[in-house]
């Protein structure tokens, strides 16, 4: 009989299977949907108005399907390891990532509304607004 779990245990779920790693031509195009995202990403880190977070996690996500070695390396980095860990314990998102992803999109917003067709920009701040919606309504992770 094992031991009871202790009154301050908190229960972690069991971790999700490692997908399956594609194959041929699909793997290429995942692979370098990975990389694309990645430089992406650090672009994000480097120039205001363009996201990191996002681009990171859709790298782990091709590089998970495509690149085990490289999913590996994303989850250990410094930078990027945190949000991919926060994203596959529950769909966390830190509140410095929401605050930047917030402040970016109200940026390009703005630039929209300067330079765009009156529709374009109506179309693409109620996207923006969307998200940010959904953004703000995810968890955020223990600190």
């Amino acid at each position: 009989m094992s031991a009871p779990p202790d009154a301050g245990d908190e229960r972690q779920p069991p971790p999700l299977p490692a997908p399956t790693v594609a194959r041929g031509l699909q793997r290429v195009l995942l692979q370098t949907l990975a990389v694309v995202a990645l430089v992406l990403a650090v672009l994000g880190v480097i120039l205001p108005g363009l996201p990191t977070t996002p681009f990171v996690l859709l790298a782990a996500w091709a590089a998970a399907r495509s690149s085990p070695r490289l999913a590996a390396w994303l989850g250990r980095h410094r930078l990027f390891g945190p949000m991919i860990r926060d994203w596959q314990a529950g769909g966390r998102v830190s509140r410095r990532a929401k605050w930047s992803a917030t402040v970016a999109m109200l940026a390009c917003g703005a630039i929209m509304w300067w330079l765009s067709p009156r529709w374009g920009a109506l179309l693409g701040s109620l996207t923006m607004a969307a998200v940010g919606i959904w953004l703000w309504l995810r968890p955020e992770p223990p600190r």
